[in-house]
């Protein structure tokens, strides 16, 4: 009905057909490879990690030796400025 139509030889004939069933074969393949990345990508969306920010049960602690550290160097360095006025080394 084609070759009629058209005028076309059976060799022509043959390579349209060819060519519109290798045109279909394409549109599966990528309707194909279109679902299969879609469905790969829920699934990898679906395995997320989550993240969660809580609050500690115990509460936070702060070691205040620090201060007294410094505290107890201020009055060694105002003691040795007293010993050194007092009694001069030269």
């Amino acid at each position: 009905m084609l070759a009629r139509a058209k005028n076309l030889t059976y060799g022509e004939t043959t390579m349209i057909t060819q060519a519109k069933t290798t045109m279909k074969k394409a549109a599966q393949r990528s309707a194909w490879t279109l679902l299969a990345g879609s469905v790969l990508s829920m699934a990898l969306l679906a395995c997320s990690p989550t993240v969660r920010v809580e609050a500690p049960k115990e509460p936070i602690t702060i070691n205040l030796n620090i201060k007294l550290d410094a505290d107890v160097r201020v009055k060694l360095e105002q003691q040795a400025k007293q010993d050194v006025a007092s009694k001069p080394i030269f």
